[in-house]
């Protein structure tokens, strides 16, 4: 958010010894400042113009791979779900590039992007600016909070839109076969598509708040960025250890390729579930440390 911006309400506090009420159009204001402010800067246009590389560079993989007539698939190195399915049909595109991109192109770009929401702002000096307009410190931080999630949302979309343009030119669409050997319509399936582009972004909830929080320790946003990727990494490392099997389900990268239930018939929902509350466990955990921290914050310093 420009300074202009931050500093152009400040007419509107009320004077020392009143209660400060604050409109809840300016709370919209606000918000929708903070979402344009995010959408135009270059950085968040370059992770959206990456993300929505990933399907592509997938489907003339795939495309070159079966040009042949072989069939895709794992392989001995192994590869994200449904990609032996996509030369049958393009729809499966989506589905394997959110479960290329969700482990580390997904949650790193949320991890830059809530990084940078608080300690970006203080190292700006617009911080300060933000704080005296009639906002407050919870309602801001709800605002960047809700700015982040909506970015989740928009860069999860940015794949799935992507696959599904790509699969729809380089592959057949119709009918397809679901993971229990059952087929549904297009339409269903790609009413699944939406559903699983949904849940993707939901999943996200957790890194999301732990970025925030991280934002708040320090007024650097390269340093709060750079320790937000460093942890989703360490986190997924540790996931992979079989040492760790007792923690592994508390970590919040565990449960998140569940979404391929989605694609059964009937849908299993245990491990959905389970990914969904863990989700708002992590945001409502670290979401209040983020709170307790930026409430007591000094930003004079």
């Amino acid at each position: 958010m420009s300074r202009a911006e931050a500093a152009a309400p400040e007419e509107t506090v009320p004077r020392a010894g009143t209660v400060r009420r604050v409109s809840p159009l300016w709370t919209f204001g606000l918000l929708r400042s903070e979402l344009r402010t995010t959408f135009r800067r270059w950085r968040t246009l370059a992770l959206l113009a990456v993300l929505a590389a990933v399907p592509i560079l997938v489907g003339i993989a795939v495309k070159i791979e079966t040009g042949d007539g072989s069939s895709a698939g794992p392989g001995e190195g192994g590869g994200p779900a449904f990609i032996s399915q996509i030369t049958n049909n393009g729809l499966f595109l989506v589905f394997t590039a959110l479960a290329a991109t969700l482990p580390f192109f997904l949650p790193m770009s949320i991890g830059v992007v809530a990084g940078d929401a608080i300690a970006g702002e203080a190292n700006a000096g617009t911080l300060r600016y933000l704080l005296v307009a009639p906002a407050g410190r919870t309602r801001l931080l709800l605002t960047k909070y809700a700015t982040v999630m909506v970015f989740c949302l928009v860069a999860t979309l940015v794949v799935a839109v992507s696959a599904l343009t790509v699969g729809a030119i380089l592959f057949p669409l119709g009918d397809l076969t679901t993971i229990s050997g059952t087929r549904i319509s297009f339409a269903d399936g790609l009413g699944r598509a939406l559903m699983i582009a949904l849940v993707v972004a939901a999943s996200l909830m957790g890194v999301a708040a732990l970025g925030l929080f991280v934002s708040t320790l320090t007024n650097s946003g390269i340093a709060a960025m750079a320790t937000t990727v460093g942890l989703l990494i360490t986190v997924q490392i540790l996931d992979q250890i079989p040492q760790l099997h007792a923690l592994q389900p508390y970590f919040f990268s565990h449960y998140w390729l569940s979404f391929a239930d989605l694609m059964r018939d009937p849908v299993y929902w245990d491990d959905l579930t389970k990914n969904l509350g863990l989700q708002a466990l992590y945001a409502a955990v670290f979401g209040s440390a983020a709170w307790a921290r930026f409430t007591a914050k000094d930003i004079t310093a």
